[in-house]
């Protein structure tokens, strides 16, 4: 930063504390643009499922509702933050390797919270989504 200019004459106190005053409001406001930017400019990650076994089924349209459906509204079947999954034109691959690994600054990665097996299940829920009726 610049070091402010010292005025001189009859109104020099009161203009050096106005500068002095800026200087230190426009440090605050820099310090808080850098913490927000900071903050936003961090990947998205995923938290661990605290409630998903390890093994066997469960219930993966609960987990849309729960976890995925934050950005695929109705549960996959309609955009929202992400896109709509229902009658998705991408391959089980392309689908299995998103949920897996995200997209940086778009989709957090689940790899390390679902097992293959889970984010298989993830797929084949993506695959038979339809329409709601009524």
């Amino acid at each position: 930063m610049l070091a402010p200019r010292a005025f001189k004459g009859a109104d020099a106190p009161l203009q050096n504390q106005i500068i002095m005053k800026l200087d230190m409001d426009f440090k605050a406001l820099l310090a808080a643009v850098l913490a927000v930017s900071l903050t936003c400019a961090l990947p998205a990650t995923a938290q661990p499922a605290a409630n998903a076994p390890d093994s066997g089924a469960f219930d993966v349209e609960q987990l849309f509702a729960s976890i995925c459906g934050f950005c695929h509204s109705e549960g996959g079947r309609a955009a929202g933050r992400g896109p709509q999954l229902m009658n998705s034109p991408r391959d089980d691959d392309y689908l299995r390797n998103r949920i897996k690994n995200g997209k940086d600054g778009a989709m957090p990665a689940f790899g390390t919270a679902f097992t293959d097996a889970q984010i298989d299940d993830m797929v084949k829920f993506i695959r038979s989504l339809k329409p709601r009726e009524g």
